[in-house]
């Protein structure tokens, strides 16, 4: 007799994670084109290297803000209301960079590190920061509802593999902006480039809201791929106040680990395609492939390094080791951008941020699914959002330095030298608090 046939676990997961990286890759299409469109925003609102370091500064200060209340706003709203709401305000905020320019007489304040002083912005400047805060609000709700998706839709042993996936898409926003913004700011002009890559995050939305419903509830779902997806020790599903969170180091070595890494890609995202102009004559017009090869191998970091410690996983290793380990490789692969100011070839100064890139990419992949390790999938989201915001007041921080001594040195050698060291310092500080990552004993 013919054994039963073995009922398919199913691959709805999977698609939910497709949605994710569609999120992902709006998020970072949007959040790209001010980089890419430096140069010539400079050029006609006269702006210095302070004035975009505090357009930049604006979006950071919004981001550690909303990062505040998405991770709660997540858990209390649940993701598909929560990630709505979020994609909705952030497209809406970068359809208005189109018409930042429109208000001369506009003034907000800013900071400025040297001497340490609180500025006016004015004119462009002060509407572009304006968009940019709005940005920074709703962009901020992308990852905490992402990562409390995946760990509502996937056991542990799979998370990091798709978070990896899903990160990915911010590789392939950063690349398809390079693709689109001179194109279409060529041909139509910069402020159309911010007003139809904005209305793309309407046509996610739609399908988000079509498409999306949690596990137990959605249509497609079969029961074999719900007993996958909750094939982990069930857990309590009593809210978890943020005051408990505090307190345990597992939450501070998330936190610090953005702190010192997060800013480190805001500093490729916004400053790489100004440092190819610098160095290498890069304008426009040619700026598109070597900053698309740079995303591109990102990618791959990405996906590389989440499936780094999810093989390490399934052969064997332990939870702790597996994560650090790839954490460990990525943090090596960082080191050599240091020189990356110092090589007079276009391609090899790209292979050196490329390398980089792919490297942050892979942490990052490694630390989100530390958060889904060592907490609850009911804390997932408030945890990311304590350790984004210390990423982004980490962001906030680079920016003001990167204005400060482009201002005062036009060299990114210092600059350079930051970004290389940051990630073993980051995993050095970690492993000093989690040895071994336990999961968070929470007394609720």
């Amino acid at each position: 007799m013919s054994e039963p046939k073995k009922e398919s676990v199913g691959h709805v997961r999977w698609i939910v994670c497709a949605l994710l990286f569609g999120a992902a890759t709006i998020n970072y299409l949007d959040r790209q084109i001010i980089a890419l469109l430096k140069s010539t925003l400079q050029t006609e609102f006269s702006w210095t290297e302070r004035d975009y370091a505090a357009i930049i500064f604006s979006f950071s200060l919004a981001y550690a803000i909303g990062l505040v209340l998405a991770g709660r706003v997540m858990d209390g709203m649940g993701t598909k209301k929560g990630f709505a709401l979020a994609v909705g305000l952030w497209s809406l905020a970068a359809m208005a960079h189109g018409i930042a320019g429109a208000f001369p007489w506009l003034k907000i304040p800013t900071l400025l590190i040297d001497p340490p002083s609180i500025v006016l912005l004015s004119g462009a400047a002060a509407g572009f920061a304006l968009a940019r805060f709005a940005l920074g609000l709703g962009e901020a709700g992308n990852f905490p509802a992402s990562i409390k998706t995946v760990a509502e839709w996937f056991p542990k042993k799979e998370r990091a593999f798709a978070t990896g996936i899903f990160n990915s898409g911010t590789n392939v926003g950063a690349l398809a902006a390079p693709l689109l913004v001179p194109w279409i700011t060529l041909h139509w002009g910069w402020e159309v480039a911010f007003l139809a890559t904005g209305a793309v995050g309407f046509l996610w939305l739609a399908l988000w809201w079509k498409h999306y419903a949690p596990p137990e509830s959605h249509p497609t779902v079969t029961a074999a791929e719900l007993a996958h997806i909750r094939s982990d020790p069930p857990e309590a599903e009593v809210p978890i106040p943020w005051v408990k969170l505090f307190p345990h180091r597992q939450t501070w070595a998330f936190a610090i680990g953005k702190f010192m890494t997060d800013p480190i890609w805001w500093l490729y995202l916004y400053w790489i395609p100004d440092f190819l102009k610098r160095n290498h004559g890069i304008d426009l017009a040619t700026l598109g492939l070597p900053v698309v090869v740079i995303y591109q191998v990102a990618s791959v970091g990405s996906i590389g390094g989440g499936w780094l410690s999810s093989s390490l996983i399934k052969r064997g290793w332990a939870v702790n080791g597996a994560r650090k380990t790839a954490m460990l490789v990525c943090a090596l692969c960082v080191v050599p951008v240091v020189f990356a100011s110092q090589v007079k070839n276009l391609w090899g100064a790209v292979a050196l941020v490329s390398l980089a890139a792919a490297a942050h990419q892979g942490w990052s992949a490694n630390l989100f699914t530390f958060a889904s390790d060592m907490f609850p999938r009911r804390a997932v989201g408030s945890v990311v959002g304590i350790g984004g915001t210390a990423g982004a007041i980490g962001g906030m921080l680079i920016a003001l330095v990167v204005g400060e001594i482009l201002q005062r040195t036009g060299s990114y050698f210092l600059i350079f030298a930051i970004a290389g060291s940051a990630y073993l310092a980051a995993l050095l500080v970690i492993q000093l608090l989690i040895p071994r990552s336990e999961p968070a004993a929470l007394d609720v």
